[in-house]
């Protein structure tokens, strides 16, 4: 019998040092003072120096994928947006207690590695990486010949962030009558696409998804992927400038309803007017297509709001602001004591 080698198994190991010689630069791109050593370790070295001027640092990390909108990816051939919404799922998430991202490390298995194509991805995550202001120490391209087919594949990353003890935001801060702005996001980002793709874009042939045009005259597939927007640096500034900001919430899976409730403390709800901001045409074409109603969109979508901030109504001028110079920002609600909701009101009341 002749012998069987690595490569004859579907495992090409000099693709796979191809692969990483390609994504060396972008990587190199996200590094900060910080970073020891280059890319290529068994582990990604990070000083903690900068820690020791801390009263209490305290490690915060969060991990997520993509989900099913690299299906979509796929389809359209156009990945150059996945590696923002992979750091921005993560880095997102642990900004909201008012963390600063210092690193991340991403996993990308497939079912044949090609470097051009690995090279793309990284190259997506190193852009999320310098949005959130974070480095991209390491990572691992896992080839898995018959687990995966050939032009499969799936990301996933974690990142690591700290703040000090006494200036981390949350529940605890939030009090009765605080106003809760929220910041506007880039589209659908990278939940509810199950839903997206059944109900929008699978009956479509592959022609008319790249051709269909919304009611605004914005092709649609270009709108699905937008990439989803970061707002680490936004949201960290206006902290360092000492603005009132009692918590933050990122609406991600679950949507305004189930994410905002986790920003607020136990016997205060969340009073949301839901005409106090426009909802992106892709969302509005989703839901419209999927024909499920405004409370079910948004358990599902984040309807517009990528962020929402609860905050002191004394800083509130300054606050909006601050984040006008970065995008749309809209007034949408109030905290107000736990008590049954007005149903005449066109009002969302997030309970808590």
């Amino acid at each position: 019998m002749a012998a069987i080698t690595y490569k004859d198994a579907g495992v090409d190991t000099a693709e796979g040092a191809r692969a990483v010689d390609a994504i060396k630069e972008a990587v190199r791109t996200t590094y900060t003072p910080e970073v020891i050593g280059d890319l290529g370790g068994f582990g990604g070295l990070f000083s903690a120096a900068a820690f020791k001027q801390m009263e209490d640092p305290i490690l915060v990390s969060g991990t997520d994928g993509v989900g099913t909108k690299l299906e979509l990816a796929k389809r359209l051939g156009d990945h150059s947006g996945v590696g923002i919404d992979l750091v921005a799922m993560c880095a997102n998430d642990i900004v909201v207690c008012g963390a600063k991202p210092l690193f991340f490390l991403d996993y990308m298995a497939m079912g044949k590695l090609e470097a051009g194509f690995a090279a793309e991805v990284v190259a997506s995550i190193a852009e999320g990486c310098r949005q959130a202001g974070c480095a991209l120490i390491g990572g691992e391209m896992a080839e898995h010949p018959g687990t995966m087919k050939e032009g499969d594949f799936d990301v996933s990353g974690f990142c690591v962030g700290v703040v000090d003890r006494p200036k981390m935001i949350g529940p605890q801060l939030v009090r009765e009558g605080d106003v809760i702005l929220g910041l506007a996001s880039s589209g659908l980002h990278s939940n509810g696409f199950s839903l997206v793709r059944r109900a929008l874009t699978d009956p479509l042939s592959d022609h008319d998804l790249n051709c269909v045009f919304m009611p605004n005259g914005e092709k649609l597939a270009p709108a699905l992927l937008t990439p989803t927007r970061i707002y680490v640096k936004p949201l960290l500034a206006a902290l360092d400038a000492g603005l009132g900001i009692h918590a933050a919430a990122h609406i991600t899976g679950g949507g305004i309803t189930e994410n905002l409730n986790r920003a607020l403390p136990t016997g205060l709800d969340a009073q949301i007017k839901l005409a106090t901001w426009k909802v992106p045409d892709v969302i509005q074409q989703v839901t419209e297509t999927a024909g499920i109603d405004i409370y079910e969109a948004l358990k599902t979508f984040n309807m517009g709001i990528g962020m929402a901030l609860v905050c002191s109504p004394e800083d509130l001028g300054a606050i909006t602001e601050h984040f006008l110079a970065y995008g749309k920002v809209y007034r949408i609600g109030e905290v107000v004591a736990a008590e049954a909701p007005d149903a005449a009101a066109q009002v969302l009341y997030v309970r808590k």
